[in-house]
């Protein structure tokens, strides 16, 4: 109530004197007196406005300090109930609560900063112009540097991995070797794209996975020991004993002189037979390690995706009607094209197709659907999907090895030269399955 009893008392003052200011013009009080008036509400009208100014002025400075995020300013308060105490106790509890909101928003850019700096994944961010915001501790240790101000330095470290982190988009994942003190690591290097505030800036880590690499390297090496070994010594151990068997039987002839019957070299007959059979068997086995060592680079051309899908029909017509399967393409957008190898990519998505064929044998519904799309992160993404039994969760971790398989028939390197060949083309491929639905293979182009 003060500020508005002030207000009405000053209006009330400086009409009373505008109204003796018009009587003295119409009573000739006389120049001095008239003018004292004049110069009395003058003087009135300034009080005035600086009165009601003033109130006006604390929110103005009320607002420059929230501005400027200075909250440490306190209002006077009196406690007499007057409307100016009220707005002070309101302008204290305002900047209290942008304190405190301030203070809790320290303490979690620290936290998190803290947290940011040491975790064991080397992070890198920075914005358009280049410039670091922040370099955590694990890839200074990673990049054997103790500060970078600009991403551009890191092409001093290593130039493959500037190139990676300059060119990689969301999502985008790259394999790099560097140098280090402590020998060579393998990084897998990983980048997110952010938009904050307006201004773009990358988010990149740096892991080192070489001591993963090496332990599924091992790991691979002695899953592919035991088939190789397995296939090998069921080729081996029949030619050896058979082998052994028919040399015995000519040393007792040639040792008592005897003649063999024509039944006996019917036997010997037999036994090389079966010798050679399994010998071509072995000689094929390894020629299928040799083509699973020896693939060629891609030669990059583009492939309409429409065209590829009609080639691989018409290639696989006589299966799929032999087996009753049906065939169904779905490509979004119906122009897609991805770019690779012509040949390679069709030796892939026949291995895919025929082995849905073949896992449709026993099955009521016989589907297999095609698909083609581009995700929301802008890779082109190829699926063959059957309506099987599925795959047993025991050999979804094995389909990728090579020569192994859980067919009656094949080599067992489809897959493992199919994933092979997707490497080379900077993709991957990834299987789903579920028992009694069937299985989807995942195609993945990078781009």
């Amino acid at each position: 109530m003060d500020y508005k009893v002030g207000l009405l008392g000053r209006i009330a003052l400086l009409a009373a004197s505008l109204f003796l200011l018009a009587y003295t013009f119409f009573d000739e009080w006389g120049v001095f007196i008239t003018s004292l008036f004049v110069i009395l509400v003058i003087i009135q009208i300034i009080f005035l406005l600086r009165y009601s100014e003033n109130s006006f002025k604390k929110v103005r400075t009320f607002l420059d300090n929230i501005k400027q995020d200075k909250y440490s300013q306190v209002y006077p308060v009196k406690f007499d109930g007057t409307e100016t105490d009220d707005l002070h106790i309101e302008f204290n509890a305002i900047l209290a609560k942008l304190k405190e909101d301030q203070a809790e928003k320290e303490a979690n850019y620290h936290y998190f900063r803290s947290v940011f700096k040491h975790l064991s994944i080397g992070l890198i961010t920075f914005g358009e112009n280049g410039e670091i915001q922040i370099l955590n501790v694990a890839a200074k240790r990673i990049l054997n540097v103790d500060e970078l101000k600009n991403i551009a330095e890191i092409e001093q470290v290593n130039k493959e991995l500037h190139l990676a982190i300059q060119n990689l988009r969301t999502g985008g994942s790259e394999l790099i070797k560097i140098a280090h003190p402590d020998g060579i690591m393998q990084l897998s290097v990983y980048v997110i794209e952010l938009l904050m505030r307006g201004e773009k800036f990358k988010l990149v880590s740096l892991q080192n996975i070489q001591s993963e690499l090496e332990e599924k390297e091992m790991e691979a090496w002695q899953n592919l020991v035991k088939i190789l070994t397995h296939e090998i010594m069921n080729s081996i151990a029949p030619i050896s004993s058979l082998a052994g068997t028919l040399k015995s039987e000519i040393e007792h002839k040639i040792e008592h002189n005897e003649e063999a019957t024509e039944e006996e070299l019917e036997d010997f007959l037999m036994g090389m037979a079966t010798i050679e059979k399994r010998s071509e068997g072995l000689i094929d086995f390894v020629s299928d390690f040799r083509s699973l060592a020896h693939i060629p680079a891609p030669k990059f051309t583009s492939i309409r995706i429409s065209s590829l899908f009609e080639q691989l029909e018409v290639l696989l017509h006589h299966q799929l009607e032999a087996g009753q399967v049906h065939l169904i393409q779905e490509i979004n957008p119906e122009e897609l094209i991805l770019f690779g190898d012509q040949t390679q990519i069709e030796q892939v998505m026949i291995n895919l197709t025929q082995n849905a064929i073949q896992a449709l044998e026993d099955s009521d519904e016989k589907l297999i659907r095609l698909k083609a799309f581009i995700d929301e992160a802008g890779k082109i993404i190829i699926e063959v999907c059957d309506s099987g039994k599925g795959i047993e969760e025991e050999a979804m971790g094995k389909i990728f090895i090579p020569f192994f398989t859980t067919k009656k028939k094949g080599s067992g390197i489809g897959l493992s030269l199919s994933k092979q060949i997707m490497r080379r083309h900077k993709g991957n491929i990834q299987v789903r399955s579920k028992i009694g639905e069937g299985t989807t293979f995942k195609l993945i182009f990078n781009g």
